[in-house]
């Protein structure tokens, strides 16, 4: 299977697979302003092109929308796009519905939820959703497409946070609850689930690399409560990993 490659998206998901995907073919990375592309030049690997021209998107056969987590801006960018004939149109969204995404893009029937997990290059699992409209061929290429890219794909129904989140966050945000609760550090409580549950990261460690920001967006999707202390965080700049500091401080 040889498929040009499309990414549409300047941060971690995006250039983790621009990563992947570069190893088995053609990339084009496009992001939204030049200071934007420069720093996705900088992570992504050498052979990737990375512009500002979204009509260097046009002959992609497959591209693959990485944005914000929000229905809006990316029905704004759906109508930028070329018009990509032949092409399937992918979101990472991680719980909005496909189904209101693929009639925002007006190609219900070349659309795909395509869930990647952060690190792209080591997480083995791509959540597969499909809305109501997508043709068994584009179910088919999108499955081929998961597997050229070395990933073991999962159908999953189009419910908010699919599988993984919806099991996950609650999880996540009852770590953040026991914190409120007692004089525990965030190194103790992921401490103890790393070893003591055999996570590979603790709970509070994931928060802040998935963001305060997505992770709150995700718990309002899935109906969730959320954490004060995550609101209090987020509202402070406090984003995790990508603003230096969430439960911990990062080095830039």
């Amino acid at each position: 299977m040889t498929e040009r490659l499309g990414i549409v998206g300047g941060g971690a998901i995006a250039c983790g697979i621009a990563r992947v995907a570069a190893e088995h073919g053609d990339v084009v990375m496009w992001a939204r302003s030049e200071e934007s592309a420069e720093r996705a030049a900088e992570k992504a690997p050498d052979d990737v092109t990375v512009t500002t021209d979204l009509e260097a998107l046009a002959d992609s056969d497959v591209v693959v929308e990485a944005i914000a987590e929000d229905l809006d801006a990316k029905a704004t960018l759906y109508a930028q796009l070329p018009r990509l004939d032949g092409a399937i149109l992918c979101t990472t969204t991680s719980s909005l519905s496909v189904n209101a995404l693929a009639a925002a893009s007006g190609r219900a029937d070349r659309f795909v939820g395509l869930h990647v997990f952060n690190p792209v290059h080591r997480m083995a699992l791509v959540e597969l959703a499909f809305p109501d409209e997508a043709t068994e061929h584009t179910r088919s290429r999108a499955r081929a497409l998961c597997e050229h890219l070395g990933k073991t794909a999962v159908e999953v129904p189009d419910v908010p946070g699919f599988v993984v989140n919806r099991l996950l966050f609650p999880y996540l945000f009852s770590a953040v609850r026991l914190l409120e609760e007692t004089d525990l550090e965030p190194e103790a409580v992921d401490t103890c689930m790393r070893l003591g549950a055999g996570h590979p990261m603790g709970p509070l460690e994931l928060l802040d690399l998935v963001g305060l920001d997505v992770s709150i967006a995700i718990g309002e999707t899935i109906g969730a409560e959320i954490p004060a202390r995550v609101r209090e965080l987020a509202a402070g700049g406090a984003l995790g990993r990508k603003s230096g500091r969430g439960f911990y401080s990062y080095s830039p």
